[in-house]
């Protein structure tokens, strides 16, 4: 394998080659095929993750622990494609190459045998660079070391090679400019009582000859002037029906225990509150489920809308004594007593509802244990700026879910202590957490969950 420094090149003994750059944060791998002069002859000549397929060039995704990958079948190529610059860029939460450690990339051949490798240097503010280029001399193929960075972003790039990437504003919907269409049913009612002397409309309809209102039906004049009707209709005036009965109360968020969990009223917790693990009737559970589940951010624009795949993995860890006794992940689906089990693993996040579960039977958790941790670790390091709407709930096997609590977002973390249950009185207490850890991995978290009991 031979090794290029900035401005080098080198042959390329062979037909097809696979092109990857390892970076230390999350980041894409694109390609431009460029005619004579530096420019693509079409928008089609960008291949990325939401066009991946162009003319001798494919764009593959991660899979199986590696990076995104750009394959050229060089014989396919069209012959006024003069260039195969690839692209890399940085999608992990505004992070520059000066911040995530030196790229490298390289390309090896069909069987996977490296060719070249290029340790990229001197990068500060950039978020995107040109790594390599493959270009034809002479009927033959070489690679060349580019190593140039764009600080001023993908969309500049893309316009110095002849694509216009910024997006077109929103038009304004038609009727915006137009005059509106005479309505053909009276106005709605106002939301407040209607004034002592309404307006008469300009336009009253066809018989009864009275003029209508378009704030409340007419009424007698001896009458006092009762507040509109939630839904009134054209004609005489109907009674009110009869008042509807009083909806339940919403359960009150948990303040430090005294909430009763009832069964079709969900306790809402926010980071920090606590809530005892006894439905009404001073009923304790017994067998419960952690159900945990997020999404990954979309992204749309010029590039199209996508969701990058997320593989975040839960874990519940068992602490005795303030050390840690038992895992279940996915690694260790049961722990050693039986009294909890992890369902498996989801490795993007796609869907709705639980990506994980954790099956908790409370009454045969050893009495040594004190503590349950819950906990979510991102295995390819992807931190929680890449993640929305995620969630922790309890689900009863009898009654449903009990209580819920949603994350915030946006932390520059690749882990999360979720949630901890702990013995107190007898019984079990569930209290929110949402702390920010860096672990990928479930064994990385459980070094850190120390602090946290007790507490």
């Amino acid at each position: 394998m031979k090794q290029l420094t900035k401005g080098t090149n080198a042959p390329l003994d062979a037909t097809q080659v696979t092109v990857t750059v390892e970076v230390g944060a999350n980041a894409d791998l694109s390609a431009l095929l460029l005619a004579p002069g530096g420019k693509v002859r079409s928008e089609s000549d960008f291949v990325f993750y939401n066009a991946p397929d162009g003319p001798g060039v494919t764009c593959r995704p991660p899979a199986g622990g590696s990076g995104w990958q750009v394959v050229v079948d060089l014989a396919a190529v069209p012959a006024d494609v003069e260039i195969v610059r690839l692209v890399t860029s940085i999608d992990d939460g505004g992070k520059t190459f000066g911040q995530v450690g030196q790229p490298v990339a390289r390309v090896a051949d069909a069987s996977g045998t490296p060719l070249v490798e290029f340790a990229m240097t001197d990068l500060s503010s950039e978020i995107i660079v040109m790594p390599l280029e493959l270009y034809r001399r002479q009927g033959a193929w070489k690679v060349r070391a580019v190593g140039q960075g764009y600080a001023g972003g993908l969309v500049a790039l893309l316009q110095d090679h002849g694509i216009d990437a910024t997006d077109e504003p929103a038009s304004a919907a038609p009727a915006a400019s137009a005059a509106p269409a005479a309505p053909t049913a009276p106005a709605a009612p106002a939301a407040a009582p209607p004034p002592p002397a309404p307006t008469q409309s300009s336009a009253p309809p066809p018989p009864p000859p009275a003029p209508t209102y378009a704030s409340q039906p007419p009424t007698p004049p001896s009458t006092p002037t009762p507040p509109p009707p939630p839904a009134p209709t054209q004609g005489t005036p109907t009674p009110p029906p009869p008042p509807a009965a009083p909806a339940a109360p919403a359960a009150p968020a948990a303040s430090g225990g005294g909430v009763n969990l009832t069964k079709g009223r969900p306790v809402s917790l926010t980071k920090g509150q606590s809530v005892s693990l006894v439905k009404d009737g001073n009923q304790k559970l017994t067998m419960v489920r952690m159900g945990l589940g997020w999404d990954p951010v979309k992204k749309g624009g010029f590039f199209g809308s996508r969701e990058v795949d997320i593989d975040l993995d839960a874990a519940a860890v068992l602490f005795a004594g303030g050390q840690p006794a038992d895992i279940a992940f996915y690694n260790n689906l049961t722990t050693k007593d039986g009294s909890i089990q992890h369902m498996g693993d989801n490795l993007t996040g796609q869907g709705d509802g639980d990506d994980e579960v954790v099956a908790v039977d409370l009454t045969r958790v050893p009495v040594h244990v004190d503590t349950v941790f819950f906990v979510v670790t991102s295995y390819q390091g992807q931190t929680f700026e890449q993640v929305q709407n995620a969630f922790v709930r309890l689900v009863d096997h009898q009654d449903g879910e009990l209580l819920r609590y949603t994350l915030a977002g946006g932390m520059p973390f690749t882990g999360m202590i979720l949630a901890k249950i702990a013995r107190e009185g007898g019984a079990w207490k569930f209290t929110a957490i949402g702390d920010g850890i860096q672990a990928k991995t479930p064994i990385d978290a459980m070094k850190q969950l120390g602090p946290y009991v007790g507490k």
